[in-house]
């Protein structure tokens, strides 16, 4: 056996015993990421059709400063 093949192979056998183990079960990472994608999905859909909610105010203001559909914020 050469130096080079001692070496190598040395290296390997050590890096397979110090394999790190995760600390929870990999399913868990998923569910995890599953359940901040929904939650970040609601709270994107609780905004869905907010500048309606006002619709009443928006006519007032319009009213009161010359009528018609301002330009788009």
């Amino acid at each position: 056996m050469s130096l080079t093949t001692a070496v190598l192979t040395g290296t390997v056998l050590t890096e397979t015993v110090h394999a790190r183990e995760l600390p929870v079960e990999t399913w868990v990472y998923g569910l995890g990421a599953l359940i901040t994608f929904a939650a970040l999905a609601f709270v994107t859909a609780s905004y869905r059709d907010v500048a309606n909610r006002h619709r009443a105010k928006a006519e007032a203001y319009a009213a009161r400063h010359g009528g018609g559909e301002h330009g788009g914020h």
